[in-house]
């Protein structure tokens, strides 16, 4: 397998730090059950190339090698220092590092921010040593590092086999699991390990930028339970996914969850939900189990992507062709349709009972002729129709199920597979019942960097992250992000006027924005006094009217008995004018009533809903779903970060469940897809312009085939940070 080398827009620091020439072993101990003797035998039975330099002031010999009293006292300058004394000492042997030239240290005592206010006011005093002195830190709190192929082993991790999957987890008993994992697989190696912990100087962001560059890692693996700063990781998550495959596990998924792992809060926005539709974005692969992790970096690692989604499925048994076909379509991926002339050679080569059809059942064909299972796998890689091939059922193990005397043909069906797999771009992935027990011939395609799966839905998985990833990389070449619209001076005075008072745009001047800078906007009148009503009648005539409240002060206007709908003539506006004055001093009798607006009700349609929240996390982010009262209960909304492309917008389309009802259901007309995707476009290019802008909520959208409506706007303004709030 060869080395991935890539350049990004500025190279790692980690690169000196996890390639010393030297390390420092600051707490270097003679006791087993220390971290301090751990490192020690990690370093030295792996054989460390560079100079290892325990500090201990107690011991003038550790395992051998000889001990120095302080930093200060080394006979050299190592590039690293493995920090393993308690917390409150920390600080101080930072400033001794960064003194002594050493540019980086891995902490692993905890005892910091993670604990209480006195570990932070610790973790202030180490941040500033090192910013002081120069000096990056891999946490603290961290359960450490290895580089492999540089025989940096801080763990003393046993028979872990150097490879090319880099790691980066926060929960060491992860590692310790994908480790053993590895070790059972026998074929999984890994390149770099590091565990963040606290984040406080380099974090995901770094460590993923590192691992993008590394010549020895094929694809990058990380286990998050937070990040520091996520619209960061998301920008390097781009670059590097753009070179090779990004996997990640975000543990968190359920409310209970999140709250464990301390994430953002908030009904929809700030979610795991959120949260995995980002990293899509920006084209990581995420897996949604832990048992998952391995078997995807794995095949990614190996095979790359995939050009589409169609699969041809190769089988030796029905059932498990059924399986796999329903795996494959509950994963997004389809059955591959065979051409005429892929069918005519399978024909050709199969007995009569066999069904050419996707899936293919070879129905009995392979029984004394197993290599058949190559030539079929050969037959449907050349269809053009087709995107990857799964091979499903027991091959490996025909030699122990029917006759030793097949093993020969088994393994000439392996070397044929192999043949085919260095001769075509498809992905080949193979899911046997025999692999947990390691026959020659799936040795041999192991061997050949051939994956191979004990699950067909680990083998499914796979070959989802592969489409998923080819999506991404045909449309990361073409899909530049949508330009920012240029402010425009009225609307950005509206949006300083607000912010200087304390309040949020009034919904005329929130429809006022979204108007000018081409949203789909029903007219309007703002109505300050009854006598106006008159004029309002006159000018919509017979059209039926909807009348709300417009006040800084009540933002849920329903609520608040602060909305009349329905309404036409002079008489019924004036008295659904008092109704709603009436009802809101009663709900907020301090409020202050702008007015009311008046504006033509909706024509039916689909209700959506279009919304933006600025992420503490990850920053603007764009929600779009299904609307009206009911999206928190639902649920079935897209997230995408700002800016969006196009092609963005058009996947929050598509992404949500009730695409089927946009596209038209029991008769009714599908609705204007088109001006949707124009729509969530122009709100993203209309965030970027205005940054005072906190969030916004369209909602409901009215949706029709014809276009949308946009019934109902909220725009949330930054606050100043200076002003009183005087509302009620």
């Amino acid at each position: 397998m060869n080395p991935v080398a890539g350049h990004l827009a500025t190279r790692s620091p980690l690169h000196d730090i996890l390639a010393p020439r030297g390390i420092a072993v600051i707490g270097a101990s003679t006791d087993p059950t220390k971290r301090g003797y751990k490192a020690m035998v990690g370093l030295i039975k792996d054989g460390f190339r560079g100079n290892i330099y325990p500090v201990n002031p107690g011991a003038d010999m550790i395992l051998g090698v000889r001990a120095w009293p302080s930093v200060a006292d080394l006979p050299g300058t190592p590039e690293l220092a493995l920090i393993c004394t308690p917390a409150p000492s920390v600080p101080g042997l930072i400033r001794e590092c960064g003194r002594r030239g050493i540019q980086g240290a891995v902490i692993l005592a905890s005892g910091f921010a993670e604990m209480d206010a006195a570990g932070a006011s610790l973790q202030d005093e180490m941040m500033a040593a090192a910013r002081a002195h120069g000096v990056r830190l891999i946490g603290p709190n961290t359960s450490g590092v290895f580089n492999l192929h540089h025989r940096l082993n801080l763990l003393a991790l046993d028979n872990v086999k150097p490879g090319d999957v880099g790691i980066v987890s926060q929960s060491g008993n992860m590692l310790l699991s994908l480790a053993l994992e590895a070790q059972h697989n026998g074929q999984v190696g890994f390149s770099t390990y590091v565990g963040p912990g606290n984040q406080t100087d380099l974090g995901f962001n770094d460590y993923l930028r590192y691992l993008g560059e590394d010549r020895h890692t094929r694809v990058a693996t990380l286990y998050v339970e937070g990040f520091r700063d996520g619209r960061k990781f998301l920008e390097v998550a781009r670059e590097v996914a753009a070179m090779k495959p990004v996997v990640v596990y975000k543990s968190g998924s359920t409310a209970q969850g999140q709250r464990s792992a301390s994430s953002h809060t908030g009904a929809l926005a700030g979610s795991y939900a959120m949260t995995v539709d980002l990293l899509r974005q920006s084209g990581v692969s995420v897996v949604q189990h832990s048992d998952e992790i391995l078997p995807v970096a794995e095949g990614l690692g190996l095979l790359q992507k995939a050009d589409g989604r169609r699969v041809a499925v190769i089988a030796d048994g029905g059932g498990q062709a059924t399986i796999a076909a329903d795996r494959l379509a509950e994963a997004g991926l389809s059955l591959a349709t065979l051409s005429e002339v892929t069918r005519a050679r399978l024909r050709e080569a199969l007995l009569p009972q066999a069904s050419t059809a996707n899936p293919v059942d070879v129905a009995g064909s392979t029984d004394a002729h197993p290599s058949l299972l190559a030539t079929c796998m050969e037959i449907v890689a050349a269809d053009p129709g087709v995107d990857s091939v799964f091979l499903v059922g027991m091959f490996g193990g025909y030699s122990t199920r029917f006759a030793e005397s097949l093993l020969g043909d088994e393994m000439r069906g392996a070397e044929a597979m192999v043949d085919l797999a260095n001769a075509t771009h498809k992905p080949l992935v193979i899911y046997s019942l025999y692999a947990p027990i390691k026959p020659p011939a799936l040795r041999r395609l192991h061997e050949a960097g051939l994956p191979v799966y004990a699950s067909i839905e680990h083998a499914v998985r796979v070959l989802a992250a592969l489409g998923e990833r080819g999506d991404y990389l045909a449309r990361a070449h073409g899909q530049a992000r949508e330009a920012a619209f240029a402010p425009l001076p009225a609307r950005a005075a509206d949006i300083a006027r607000a912010r200087a008072e304390g309040r949020d745009l009034l919904e005329v001047e929130a429809r006022q924005l979204l108007r000018d800078h081409g949203v789909a906007v029903p007219e309007e009148r703002l109505v300050r006094d009854a006598d106006e009503l008159a004029e309002v009648a006159s000018a919509f005539g017979e059209t039926p009217l909807a009348m709300k409240v417009v006040s800084r002060d009540i933002l849920h206007k329903s609520d608040a008995g602060g909305v009349r709908l329905d309404l036409v003539g002079e008489p019924a506006l004036r008295a659904a004018r008092a109704e709603i004055l009436a009802a809101c001093r009663d709900h907020a009798p301090g409020a202050d009533i702008e007015g009311v607006l008046v504006t033509p009700m909706a024509r039916k349609g689909v209700e959506v809903i279009v919304g933006v929240i600025r992420d503490p996390i990850f920053g603007p982010v764009l929600m779009f779903g299904l609307g009206g009262i009911f999206v928190e209960i639902l649920e079935d909304v897209a997230f995408r970060a700002i800016p969006l492309s196009r092609h963005d917008a058009r996947a929050m389309v598509d992404q949500v469940r009730a695409r089927r009802i946009l596209e038209g259901a029991r008769g009714a007309p599908g609705v204007d897809q088109a001006a949707l995707v124009e729509l969530l476009l122009s709100v993203s290019r209309l965030v970027e312009a205005y940054p005072g802008l906190e969030a916004l909520d369209l909602n409901p959208v009215i949706a029709r085939d014809d276009g949308y409506s946009v019934v109902d706007a909220r725009v949330i303004v930054e606050r100043d940070p200076h002003h009183k709030e005087t509302t009620a």
